[in-house]
Formats: structure tokens, C-alpha cells, sequence
């Protein structure tokens, strides 16, 4: 095939050409960006304004908030625009959603381990838990976690574009992500493919398996705690991080810790939709509605809004 490498312009395929399902996606999305940016902004005043939630899992769901805000930014302007046929992106354009996707997914896998090792130490250790969790402690590790997601996105986004594009540029996605660039290259993806396939074993892997671990010693606590109360309160906390970890991590292990496929394209997409879109919006809900204090902090917020 002829080197494309010399175009400056990809042309994203989207996720349908029927207009009639365009409309319903455009609906779909704005309305889903709408209610994702509205929950995490509550989210994150009820975090801030509220004294009681001035806590350790109070300050990571707060980053969390934060990142799904912009991760949800990234990638509704293109889907919208996408349902309008404005389909073409720049190069520029390309590798910069590309390396800020993969840059705050990275983030996220590496902080949901973090809250749940905040879970494991808050009920393991719940006499020692202000002094190991401590502010310097928690701002340290949240730092580690956006640091990571940097390091990792910048080693996927280099090793990717280095590649020799074949023939025309268009891309059979919704935006510019890393699996899908790989099947349009002229040269041999093998190097490329294995790191991404090792910053996944970094991003994804390592951080789910040491949630799993973190939540089976949580859940072998939680079974001798005598309290039903305690019990109720612990697993309800709990079940609501794991909601989220298993959507993300599961979708995002399945994108990429597979091998590269081109007769996967329309799969990738449904899965891609799954850890950019569903987490997002699903974790203000989740949170919320599975938490007391959250609830009354919301009520707070919202009473006050009411009033100015």
C-alpha cells in the first residue's frame, strides 16, 4: 500500500453513517455529557463545602470527579461532532487526543487502586487509619497517580506515531486511539504493540490485581465484623468502588491487553464507549445514592443553591 505518511488529516469513521441514528446518538451524548458534568460538579462541592467529608476517600473520589469531568471533555465534542459528518482531525488534533485519553485513563486505573488500598487501610487498620492516611500522605500519592498517567501516554502516544501510515487515512473509530492507528501502519507493529502491551501490564493489570487483592482482605474482615450495621456499612461503601473498578477496568483490560485485530474495529468501538463514557457518568451516581453522608452533603448543597 502507498505510505500515507505525508497527510496532514485523518477522517474518523464514527460509530454509525445512518442519519436517522446520528440523531439519536447526538441526543444521547449531549444529554449523557450534560448529566456527567452536573453529577461531578455536585460531587465535587459536597466534597469541598461539606467539613465531615474532609477525609481521605472524600479527597481521591474528588480527584476521581475531577478526572472523569475532563476525560468526558476529551471525547464529547468529537462524538457530537461526529453525528454533525465534522468527522476530519488534524494530525496535531490526533495525537493530542490520543496522548490526553490515554493520559487520564492511565491516571484513573492508578487511582482507583489507590482508593481502594484507602478502603483496605480504613477498615483493616481503622485506629491507625488518620495517621497512615495522612495529608501529605494522600497528596503525595494523588500526584503519583496523575505522574504516572503522564509518563505512560507519553511512552504509548511516541511509540505509535513513529509508525508509517499506509494508503488513505481514515481511522474506523470515534476518535484517535492508540489500537486503532496500529492497524494502519506500514511497518511491522510488533515493538509498538509490545509497550503498549507493557504500559497496560502498568496501567491496568497491576492496579486491578492489587484492587482484587485489597477487596478479598477487605471482604474476609468485613465477614467477621459482629455489627450488622458495621457490616452493612462497610460492604455498601465498598460494592460502590468495585461497580466502577469492574466497568473500567474490565472494558479498558479488554481494549488493550488483546492482540491487535482488524476484524475487531466495530467491537473496539461498543468496548471504547464503555471505560470513556459509562465510568463517568456512572460514578457520581453510584457514590452518591450508595452513600449517607454524600447524600446529605448533596442535599446541602443543592438547599444552598436553592436559596441564592
Amino acid at each position: 500500500m502507498k505510505n500515507g505518511s505525508a497527510g496532514t488529516e485523518f477522517l474518523l469513521l464514527g460509530l454509525s453513517e445512518d442519519p436517522h441514528v446520528k440523531i439519536v446518538l447526538f441526543v444521547l451524548f449531549i444529554f449523557t455529557y450534560l448529566l456527567t458534568i452536573i453529577g461531578n460538579v455536585f460531587l465535587i462541592t459536597a466534597c469541598a463545602s461539606e467539613p465531615r467529608l474532609h477525609t481521605p476517600m472524600y479527597f481521591f473520589l474528588g480527584n476521581l470527579s475531577f478526572l472523569d469531568i475532563c476525560f468526558s471533555t476529551v471525547f464529547a465534542p468529537g462524538l457530537l461532532a461526529q453525528q454533525l459528518s465534522w468527522r476530519r482531525i488534524g494530525l496535531p488534533g490526533c495525537a493530542a487526543q490520543m496522548y490526553i485519553s490515554l493520559f487520564l485513563g492511565g491516571t484513573e486505573c492508578v487511582l482507583l487502586a489507590v482508593m481502594a488500598y484507602d478502603r483496605y487501610v480504613a477498615i483493616l487498620f481503622p485506629l491507625r487509619y488518620i495517621v497512615i492516611m495522612s495529608r501529605s500522605c494522600c497528596v503525595t500519592m494523588a500526584v503519583c497517580c496523575w505522574v504516572s498517567g503522564i509518563v505512560m501516554a507519553l511512552m504509548d502516544t511516541v511509540f505509535t506515531l513513529r509508525l508509517p501510515l499506509c494508503g488513505h487515512r481514515i481511522v474506523n473509530h470515534f476518535f484517535c486511539e492508540a489500537t486503532a492507528l496500529l492497524k494502519m501502519a506500514c511497518r511491522d507493529t510488533f515493538v509498538t504493540e509490545m509497550v503498549v502491551f507493557v504500559a497496560g501490564i502498568f496501567a491496568l493489570l497491576i492496579p486491578s490485581i492489587f484492587t482484587v487483592v485489597s477487596y478479598a482482605r477487605i471482604i474476609t474482615t468485613i465477614l467477621v465484623i459482629r455489627s450488622s450495621e458495621g457490616r452493612h456499612k462497610a460492604f455498601s461503601t465498598c460494592a460502590s468502588h468495585l461497580i466502577v473498578v469492574t466497568i473500567f477496568y474490565g472494558t479498558a483490560i479488554f481494549m488493550y491487553m488483546k492482540p491487535t485485530s482488524a476484524d475487531s474495529a466495530n467491537q473496539d468501538k461498543i468496548i471504547s464507549l464503555f471505560y470513556t463514557v459509562t465510568p463517568p457518568l456512572l460514578n457520581p451516581m453510584i457514590y452518591s445514592l450508595r452513600n449517607k453522608e454524600v447524600k446529605i452533603a448533596l442535599l446541602k448543597v443543592a438547599q444552598r443553591n436553592r436559596f441564592h
